[in-house]
């Protein structure tokens, strides 16, 4: 050991000899003095129990809460609709981000994940013990945290036994094939184990998942009956993926402020969609039940999962706050893969120089606890626990470390980090010291940290995602200057050891997620669907009782859905559709659909395709116009980002077309948005496939069918009922005809008939091609948007309903019956003729 050689290892320099991933790009420095100015001077190394939020995302969540007006989601108002709408995006940002899907599992949120776990153990079909049965088994790894061991005091006073597992048990008495009768035994147990140690860091394999409910790990394998598995991932996620694609595990809870430091109370339980049904509620609150009777015991449960088990108002804010921690964390970091790779060199290089200092006279500085080495990040997280020795070997209590620490400006956490299964196993403290302790005085969070100069507990930092190497070399620091007997040495040879045995970063024990909102994801489109057109196709001459011809009029696509229409002649049609109708959509900051009933300024948004040069033009009175790739078959192996997002209560997968529409959109409407198409290998089939039709119905951004065709008689109809009525404002001219039409937004414009007539009809052809009425059209408020100049009116909505007694149907949804894909397409022509028919009597 040579004296000196410290400094020397205390360079950025020798923290890239270790480890070649740090931060996120050249900016990230800048980006850290930016988002975290209020860290100047201080070095925060206690990650693990609650990370730090940038700025950017308390700065944009207060600005979506002053600009928005969020209510109760239970109810049905316009801002109770938004909040609505928002939490569900974030339910489906949630489940991104984990890599599964709505139909997979479900996002229960909860005050934490503490109440996620209560929430499993109340819920749990326990089965107690007889005399003729064994009962369930409540089954914890011992280094777990208090809030899972804790699941006992439910279990035990029902008659469940409790089995404490060690980590080395779970493969030492494994056994490789399971007894054939076990399989008419269906007692439920459950087996709870940590994705990553909160104490140590160690992370234990998610394939015992696998192993747990195919009976082959113990004590799954000593026990007849259902396994089932709670993975405890608060620790995990804070700084890694987690793919449960991956990871079958039937309960996963989380807490949100391990991820993003805000909002802190509230986390969620994820649930496997298939396990669901066995979760029993006994208590239920408001908005968890579809009916009950307050006189006797009767009572149904709400349908959904997440309405089932959120008692109460959830914490919307709380959780519309969740968008802006996920937008924050990827616009910083890139994804989880990246904060992983960044925050385990930093942990593991301060566990190569802390394990390798030693005092002057060659005894270590630090007894360090771990399992390994910090080889890999699959295996290790970015937590570093150890207890500091003076130079006689004899421990140095945590308090005096916490203490000098603070006079550091240096942030740690000290104790048992509520995990006192692994702080007995680590510090080697017997259930008997346990309990002498105690009676010494010493209880969890106290600063008695000797007893008869044996250590109750030891020291911890953890890393975040924006922790730097000037975190490390500062901690570092602190240690050699207040606790290392000088000369400074270090034990060369153990740190070239260490060096080898980590040897270089390698990231493929960890499969990167394949959809996580904010990503950097390869989009590979599918091929474009054949597109031709059906002009040259002979008209059929069909009179109405008055003689003359039904004919379509007006053909009219709507790019972007609730901006402006676009008229167009004649227009392809494609599998979903009249080709790009309602290919894109708008989104505000969180990812929630903008409609002119949110935003009526959209309309002014005049989305123009150009089919020849292959763009989609944005044009608004003010702005430049800029354009957007139709297909960009040119660059199938560009970057998107991947997101969810709901379109009439269903789920689609949508990908973002980047910064500039972004920008471009948000100066427009004065509010941050975004821009999103469907993703082309994202099918959305109608909900009701109407009668008649031969095959299921694929459908585009639009809410409820392919097409929305109105009849002109019918509009003229309104608009002279309008000019009637007497309420209109002194100087306010009633609407004229076109403007009517505009309001209501079609597709397809007919004429020829007489006002409503349409309503009888189940069937017509357009041209040479079949159609079938889905349904009528209910109209909302979004008609009293005037479509020229943005602004709202009571009418025609008002005239609507007082004509047809409250009935505010008005227009046909329709869908397309295609030939076979082997015949030419199609395409629509205003001026086709069109034979109805009606619904047979």
């Amino acid at each position: 050991m040579r004296p000196m050689d410290f400094q020397k290892l205390c360079t950025f320099e020798t923290f890239k000899e270790c480890w070649s991933h740090y931060g996120y790009g050249d900016n990230f420095q800048d980006v850290i003095e930016q988002e975290f100015t209020r860290t100047n001077g201080i070095s925060y190394l206690d990650h693990a129990a609650a990370t730090l939020y940038p700025e950017s995302l308390v700065r944009d969540y207060c600005l979506d809460i002053t600009r928005n007006v969020y209510g109760n989601p239970h109810s049905h108002s316009p801002s109770s609709r938004l909040t609505h709408d928002t939490v569900e995006r974030v339910r489906y940002r949630v489940l991104q981000h984990f890599n599964t899907t709505p139909e997979e599992h479900s996002v229960i949120f909860t005050s934490g994940c503490t109440a996620a776990l209560k929430l499993v153990a109340e819920s749990f079909p326990w089965r107690p013990q007889t005399e003729s049965e064994a009962g369930s088994r409540f089954a914890y790894l011992t280094d777990s945290h208090t809030s899972v061991v804790g699941i006992r005091g439910l279990t035990t006073g029902r008659g469940v036994v409790a089995l404490p597992v060690s980590p080395q048990e779970v493969e030492n008495r494994a056994k490789v094939e399971t007894r054939g009768e076990d399989v008419i035994c269906h007692t439920p147990h459950l087996f709870c184990y940590p994705a990553q140690s909160n104490f140590s860091g160690r992370k234990y394999p998610l394939s015992h998942v696998k192993g747990i409910r195919a009976r082959h790990l113990y004590p799954a394998c000593d026990h007849q009956g259902c396994w089932f598995v709670l993975l405890d991932a608060a620790s995990h996620v804070s700084c890694a993926p987690l793919n449960l694609q991956d990871c079958p595990a039937d309960f996963i809870p989380i807490s949100f402020y391990k991820m993003f430091g805000f909002p802190t109370g509230l986390g969620a339980l994820l649930v496997r969609n298939n396990t669901a049904g066995i979760l029993k509620k006994t208590y239920f609150g408001g908005g968890t039940a579809a009916a009950y009777l307050s006189g006797e015991d009767y009572y149904v449960q709400a349908a959904n999962l997440s309405d089932r088990f959120e008692d109460g108002t959830v914490s919307f804010l709380d959780i519309i706050a969740l968008n802006h921690g996920f937008e924050a964390l990827y616009k910083i970091t890139g994804g989880m893969l990246n904060i992983q790779q960044h925050t385990f060199g930093l942990a593991r290089y301060t566990y190569m120089l802390l394990s390798s200092l030693c005092h002057g006279n060659g005894r270590p500085v630090a007894q360090i606890y771990t399992e390994g080495q910090f080889e890999s990040p699959s295996t290790q997280g970015a937590i570093l626990n150890f207890n500091l020795t003076d130079s006689q070997g004899q421990i140095i209590g945590y308090s005096q470390v916490d203490r000098m620490a603070s006079l550091y400006n240096i942030h740690v956490r000290t104790g048992c980090f509520c995990n006192t299964g692994a702080c007995q196993s680590f510090l080697r403290i017997t259930d008997h010291q346990m309990r002498r302790n105690l009676q010494a005085g010493h209880i969890c969070g106290d600063s008695i940290d000797l007893v008869d100069g044996q250590p109750t507990g030891s020291v911890r930092v953890s890393f975040g995602y924006m922790s730097t190497f000037e975190d490390c070399r500062r901690f570092l620091n602190f240690v050699a200057e207040c606790f290392v007997e000088k000369p400074v040495t270090v034990d060369q040879v153990r740190l070239k050891r260490l060096k080898i045995a980590a040897g270089p970063p390698d990231s493929n024990h960890d499969p990167a997620i394949k959809i996580t909102n904010g990503e950097i994801h390869i989009v590979e489109e599918k091929e474009k669907p054949t597109e031709a057109s059906l002009k040259g196709f002979g008209n059929i001459d069909l009179k109405n009782s008055r003689g003359e011809a039904y004919t379509l009029t007006n053909i009219y696509i709507y790019p972007i859905k609730s901006c402006g229409a676009y008229e167009v002649h004649d227009w392809p049609v494609g599998p979903l559709g009249l080709l790009y109708d309602r290919g894109w959509m708008v989104v505000n900051g969180n990812g929630v659909c903008l409609s002119q009933k949110r935003e009526p300024r959209l309309c002014l948004i005049r989305p123009q395709v150009h089919l020849s040069s292959n763009k989609l033009l944005l044009q608004a009175s003010g702005m430049d116009t800029i354009s957007v790739p139709l297909d960009d078959n040119s660059q199938m192996h560009r970057s998107y980002r991947v997101c969810q997002s709901k379109v009439c209560g269903d789920r689609v997968e949508t990908v973002d077309c980047g910064d500039e529409a972004a920008s471009w959109l948000s100066e427009f409407l004065g509010q941050p948005c975004r821009l999103i198409r469907q993703s082309p290998d994202f099918t959305r089939d109608m909900k009701k496939r109407p009668s008649g039709a031969a095959i299921s119905t694929s459908l585009s951004l639009v809410n409820e069918a392919q097409y929305l065709m109105i009849n002109r008689a019918s509009v003229e109809l309104i608009q002279k009922l309008m000019s009637s009525r007497q309420d209109y404002s002194e100087g306010e001219q009633p609407l004229d005809t076109q403007n009517v039409i505009s309001r209501f937004r079609a597709n397809l414009v007919i004429a020829g008939g007489e006002p409503f007539e349409e309503d009888n009809w189940s069937h017509l052809i357009i041209g040479n091609t079949q159609f079938v009425v889905a349904g009528q059209c209910r109209r909302c408020q979004m008609v009293g948007v005037d479509q020229d100049t943005g602004t709202k009116t009571k009418e025609p909505l008002m005239s609507l309903s007082a004509y047809r007694n409250g009935k505010v149907t008005f227009g046909l949804y329709l869908t397309h019956q295609l030939p076979e894909v082997s015949t030419p397409a199609i395409c629509l022509s205003a001026g086709s003729l069109i034979l109805p028919e009606p619904h047979s009597s």
